[in-house]
């Protein structure tokens, strides 16, 4: 069985933001409160995340910014991939 990854949208709701770290929605409340993730923008009259702004905050939790070039690019590539299939 093959394995497809979810597509995540540019800006997401509070639910789809918090599945998107893989929490509660109160737990991604108390990230957002702390500072650690980063607060929503209105969009369309409600309140969004943007998906890359989470992920700058995860890089800046996690380190990422020290990942060996080669990884980064590699990891690009296949987000890029990614986007193009889902832009199908």
């Amino acid at each position: 069985m093959k394995f497809t990854p979810p597509h995540w949208p540019a800006m997401m709701k509070r639910a789809t933001a918090a599945a998107y770290l893989d929490m509660s929605e109160a737990a991604f409340e108390r990230e957002i409160i702390s500072g650690r993730m980063p607060g929503p923008v209105k969009f369309g009259g409600r309140d969004h995340w943007k998906r890359s702004a989470i992920d700058a905050c995860l890089e800046r939790l996690t380190g990422d910014d020290s990942v060996p070039d080669y990884r980064r690019e590699l990891r690009e590539k296949c987000a890029k991939a990614r986007d193009a299939r889902a832009a199908q």
